[in-house]
């Protein structure tokens, strides 16, 4: 019985919360609005490379191209909108992108319906999706910071967490399954859609936002683009875990094609095995978002980040050392599932700390700048990692980035942060 009690109350059941914690109908919306399109984005998970492969015969570097290229440029033209969106109201703006992102997808079944799809189309229709990416995510948690009050966040961010591993589980099966029946075109549909379904979550939520106050000069300078930047680096909390996430994102993400190369051609997995291997840990995501705010409640958020964030750079190196047959299946499974449970638990905790030591004025500017960098460093480190594998053999690189991500715990912040005193932002009202 005791140890039942302690597992309670690490899990959070104590009087008032084993009935969930209510955010409102506002957040219910915004919660729902969210899952619809991380579905629609894991079910059209790599039809974009099936595209290019089967439909225009794409090599290659063209399609190392698609993802790299575009998710670069897609991070450049997203720089001057955290700006822009930081003074204006950011439920027009959360709409605006799940429009853009569903009218740029639906000119990909048009344009293969027509016979007219070219790769340069995909190139660019997946330049503007990361662009609006970066701009709904900077608008998302602008907004969502005035929406509810600090000492809610994390329960709103360990949601999205869990919302995400579980998309993260069925969404490439059952994309999967409709690509094999319909093609790869219509799980695009299907991604388009559900942009479409979130704007109107997004529109159904209602309440007045308060318009943000007005810049002092009307015009937009060149210095405004780094503001974000700026800030971060001159905060001592945010400065080291935007350098922690910005490179260990990117190392992970980095080893991701060499390991898909290894399992499917090298060792003979088969995609079914490929795809178990990876979808199936992500239950460690759910558990661990499901333990962020019990966590920090017992720890601390400053304790918390420094343990799972070192904890979450161990796992990687040990596929350097994947074999072939079950064993191998069963290795990377089990450093997959180490791996993402310590990402449910760091994201959400991480995620909270930005929103909380960052002004409310200054939230878009911010998470757009984290963002940007996040997914530039990404495409960086993997077009090196690819050069890399091809000199030094993929188990070789595999093994090169491990070894970088255990280095990736000095970046983290070293001592708690002082608490930052801000005016409450203005609530949304009905």
């Amino acid at each position: 019985m005791r140890s039942g009690h302690r597992l309670g109350r690490l899990l959070g059941h104590r009087p008032g919360l084993l009935r969930g914690h209510r955010l409102g109908r506002r957040f219910g919306w915004l919660w729902g609005a969210y899952g619809t399109s991380a579905l629609g984005t894991w079910l059209a998970f790599g039809a974009f490379p099936l595209i290019a492969i089967q439909v225009l015969h794409a090599g290659p570097a063209e399609v190392a191209a698609l993802a790299s290229v575009g998710a670069a440029v897609g991070a450049a033209v997203a720089v001057p909108l955290g700006p822009w969106v930081e003074f204006r109201r950011k439920r027009p703006v959360l709409i605006a992108m799940d429009l853009v992102r569903f009218a740029a997808l639906l000119t990909v079944p048009a344009a293969f319906a027509l016979g007219v799809l070219t790769f340069l189309q995909l190139l660019l229709v997946s330049i503007v999706v990361a662009a609006a990416d970066i701009t709904f995510r900077a608008a998302s948690g602008a907004y969502l910071k005035t929406l509810l009050p600090a000492e809610d966040l994390l329960v709103a961010n360990a949601r999205f967490e869990s919302t995400a591993w579980t998309t993260t589980i069925i969404g490439p099966p059952l994309g999967g399954a409709a690509i094999g029946l319909l093609g790869p075109v219509a799980t695009v549909v299907a991604d388009a859609v559900s942009y479409l379904l979130s704007a109107l979550g997004i529109r159904a939520m209602g309440g007045h936002e308060p318009r943000p106050e007005h810049r002092e000069a009307a015009r937009m300078r060149a210095g405004d683009l780094l503001d974000g930047w700026r800030y971060i680096l001159a905060d001592a909390t945010l400065r080291p875990l935007f350098l922690n996430t910005a490179l260990f994102n990117g190392l992970v993400m980095a080893a991701q094609p060499l390991l898909a190369v290894l399992m499917l051609g090298r060792l003979g997995f088969t995609p079914w095995q490929y795809g178990l291997a990876f979808a199936a840990p992500s239950i460690g995501g759910l558990l661990g978002s499901r333990l962020a705010r019990p966590l920090v409640s017992r720890f601390g958020q400053h304790r918390v980040l420094v343990t799972v964030g070192t904890l979450r750079a161990v796992w990687p190196v040990g596929l350097a050392f994947l074999g072939p047959g079950t064993g191998g299946l069963l290795l990377v499974m089990g450093v997959e599932l180490g791996l993402i449970f310590c990402c449910g638990v760091f994201n959400p905790v991480s995620a909270t700390c930005r929103l909380q030591r960052t002004p409310a004025d200054r939230v878009a500017r911010t998470l757009s700048a984290w963002a940007v960098t996040t997914k530039a460093s990404t495409a960086l480190l993997t077009a090196l990692w690819g050069v890399l594998g091809g000199l030094l053999g993929l188990r070789t690189a595999i093994g090169l980035a491990g070894v970088f991500l255990l280095a990736t715990p000095l970046l983290l912040p070293r001592q708690a942060a002082a608490s930052r005193s801000e005016p409450e932002p203005t609530p949304i009202r009905t």
